[in-house]
């Protein structure tokens, strides 16, 4: 029997939410730290007052766009994550220093899936990190879309990635109950990340919430 796709919840904005999506089933939980744009953004002294009520084992996701090695590893240790999510592309060497620095802490990048260059970049990151994450930004635009655009991309593109890629990988990007069932068959990911897809008005919706893991099969 197949496993069931982890989910991860994205933009937690308080104590409250973070618990309300382990309720319902989540494995992971998205801290997003400041970004040039999208929703649920936190700073650092939220994030670092949420991390420590999530239980083991959930995962505990710090969304940075810092690129330089220094600032990603100063990000983390202001708010203790278990998880790095690289949501910008960054230097070569830089993953070998965060190792370095942040030695128990995993590493996921971000790649957004464009178009056949990106199935290129996710394959030759992939064996430097621990999971990718395929998403529907846009980074090449003047103000750079980094997450958070509630907008599907080319699923058959990420499934390439899924199939080929040496570590598991998440699919994002639109993902709601009423689709969830044709991206799982689509692109068979190791696991799920949505933010606005259970959210009514920027807030938490259980209702959305639990219609979400009842299309995923929880």
């Amino acid at each position: 029997m197949t496993p069931l796709p982890r989910i991860k919840i994205c933009c937690i904005s308080s104590v409250q939410e973070a618990q309300t999506a382990i309720r319902y089933g989540a494995a992971a939980l998205g801290l997003v730290g400041p970004m040039p744009s999208g929703p649920g953004t936190l700073t650092d002294d939220a994030i670092a007052r949420i991390v420590p009520t999530v239980p083991p084992p959930i995962a505990t996701f710090l969304l940075s766009c810092e690129t330089l090695p220094e600032s990603l590893i100063a990000h983390q240790r202001r708010v203790h994550t278990n998880t790095l999510q690289l949501v910008d592309a960054v230097s070569p060497g830089t993953y070998a220093l965060l190792r370095e620095a942040l030695p128990t802490v995993r590493l996921v990048q971000v790649i957004h899936i464009l178009d056949e260059a990106s199935v290129e970049e996710a394959l030759r990151l992939a064996p430097e990190v621990d999971a990718l994450l395929l998403d529907s930004g846009n980074p090449t635009l003047a103000i750079k879309e980094l997450g958070g655009t509630g907008r599907t991309h080319n699923w058959m593109l990420s499934r390439q990635i899924v199939e080929q890629a040496p570590v598991p990988v998440f699919l994002a990007g639109g993902l709601k109950a009423e689709n969830v069932r044709a991206a799982l068959d689509a692109v068979q990911p190791f696991g799920l990340d949505l933010c606005s897809g259970v959210r009514t008005q920027g807030q938490l919706d259980e209702a959305k919430l639990e219609a979400f893991f009842r299309a995923v099969g929880y």
